[in-house]
């Protein structure tokens, strides 16, 4: 393996300490070939690899891997979760109010936490999950200019 490629979906499974699966490699590819998928359309994308698996188990492999930080969850105000396989990196998302398409953003300062709270409370901040809300170019009424 060169320093460019990534590890397999089975070597990062068993590198985080889950029991290694047809379903859990299958879940683990979908994820990160799809964009910001809902719970319905991983397990779609499961069957589709494997065969059938229960949505009870698509959660609860999805909790595990969330947990070992192979998936990101997020969840936009209003909607159902969501998950992606971009993930230890500092980025926030685009959320259309329209279609709720998600669309990743890098963060513009580049490192954690990117902002910086008015007061910390004592905390030891090292993360900010930020979502930027809107009208995707699809949603937008037809003549509305692009934001500069």
């Amino acid at each position: 393996m060169t320093a460019f490629e990534t590890p397999a979906p089975a070597t990062e499974l068993r590198g985080a300490g889950l029991r290694v699966t047809a379903a859990r490699v299958a879940l683990l590819e979908t994820v990160r070939a799809g964009d910001h998928l809902g719970v319905e359309a991983i397990a779609a994308g499961v069957r589709e690899r494997v065969g059938h698996i229960s949505l009870q188990a698509v959660y609860e492999a999805l909790h595990a891997m969330t947990a070992a930080g192979l998936v990101r969850r997020i969840e936009p105000a209003g909607g159902p979760a969501r998950f992606e396989g971009r993930v230890g990196d500092n980025h926030h998302h685009l959320v259309c109010r329209g279609c709720g398409t998600v669309e990743d953003v890098d963060c513009v300062v580049g490192h954690r936490p990117c902002l910086v709270p008015a007061s910390d409370a004592g905390f030891l901040v090292d993360e900010a999950d930020v979502t930027f809300w809107g009208l995707c170019p699809d949603c937008r009424p037809a003549g509305d200019p692009a934001p500069a």
